[in-house]
């Protein structure tokens, strides 16, 4: 609506320089160049948009990063149920169980499941008999080094290749097999330990009598572990209460660098700090010691095949980079999640064959 002038009193308009006399009339020329001058945002009204879209994106990004950790947590959870299938498919073909370890060339069990993984190509360079440092190289690359896409959650920062002068030494990974409660193996008898697999092992199905699936085959473990190992105590050494009552010596991989820490570093390595987890605690505990300080570690007290006579205890913890949880898949494939307030004894009892405890079947 244009208002008129009072009567008598002259008006000054901004626009008259710009009024073309005779063309139209002056209000209405003076009332649409208003019109086009109030259409425009000022910079107050811009500065409230922006902060009000800033404000939606805040609002949205939890969202947005949970279903995020979601379809991470699903492509974890298919990652253990093809390992779980490939263990059963090991079995069907073999008449009985992956060991976690040979005699003679150090191989994982994550080694021995390339075949029922679709990754014959890679196990077709494989020798049992030799070790893998000395393997063939794999399209000019060492086998070691290769990354096995199903041995990484997707949530694991650090899926990266470990060097070692330079060059790639070997990839990490972040499922551990069921090694058992606390006692692994003990060289000098061959005896192993409670869990589904240790070395020179050949176990079947006959012998999980609390049944395939209450007995976990593996669970997730972080890549580049601080760890202490070959402590070497002889004899039976007392189960811990917690981790300040672990003993203390061996030899400590750990530092402010990656690199120092090496543990669940090699998807090749049979041994339990490699490519093992045992229950001895319960799920994402943080173990320290008065002598690792600050550094969450794994502990063991003798690497499988390094002596003819100390017995391998471990205590290599279940860890997820899943908030308050890890996932983990039983003997007969099926895949359950198990927080970290956990009972320890339901907890240690999931990871024992033949125990006259009672584990639940079902833990989400």
């Amino acid at each position: 609506m244009t208002i008129p002038p009072v009567p008598g009193q002259s008006v000054t308009c901004r626009h008259r320089s710009n009024w073309q006399q005779g063309s139209r009339s002056h209000q209405d020329f003076c009332s649409q160049q208003d019109f086009k001058w109030r259409n425009a945002f000022t910079l107050v009204e811009l500065l409230v948009v922006i902060a009000i879209i800033a404000v939606l994106v805040l609002m949205l990004l939890p969202a947005i990063q949970a279903a995020r950790e979601a379809a991470r947590q699903a492509r974890c959870t298919n990652n253990l149920k093809q390992i779980g299938l490939a263990v059963n498919n090991f079995e069907s073909a073999r008449r009985i169980f992956p060991p976690s370890r040979n005699a003679t060339g150090g191989w994982s069990v994550h080694a021995r499941l390339l075949p029922y993984l679709e990754e014959d190509h890679i196990e077709a360079n494989i020798d049992y008999d030799l070790g893998y440092s000395i393997a063939p190289l794999v399209n000019g690359q060492k086998l070691s080094s290769l990354q096995i896409a199903v041995y990484n959650c997707p949530s694991e920062p650090n899926a990266v290749t470990r060097f070692k002068s330079g060059a790639p030494k070997h990839f990490p990974i972040n499922y551990g097999m069921n090694f058992g409660v606390w006692f692994v193996w003990d060289p000098a008898t061959g005896e192993g330990g409670e869990g589904a697999f240790y070395p020179e092992s050949k176990l079947r199905q006959r012998h999980f009598s609390d049944g395939m699936s209450k007995t976990l085959c593996a669970s997730e473990v972080k890549a580049y572990t601080s760890y202490v190992r070959n402590v070497a105590q002889p004899g039976e050494v007392p189960f811990p209460l917690s981790p300040a009552s672990l003993p203390s010596g061996g030899e400590q991989k750990m530092g402010p660098e990656r690199g120092n820490n090496t543990g669940h570093t090699e998807w090749v390595d049979a041994r339990t700090h490699q490519t093992g987890y045992t229950s001895t605690f319960t799920p994402n505990t943080v173990v320290r010691t008065s002598a690792t300080g600050e550094y969450d570690i794994d502990w063991t007290n003798q690497q499988e095949g390094k002596s003819p006579t100390i017995r391998t205890y471990a205590a290599v913890t279940a860890r997820s980079h899943h908030n308050g949880l890890v996932i983990a898949v039983a003997m007969d494939g099926s895949v359950r999640t198990v927080h970290d307030d956990v009972d320890r004894f339901v907890w240690q009892a999931l990871s024992t064959r033949n125990g006259t405890d009672e584990a639940p079947g079902d833990l989400n």
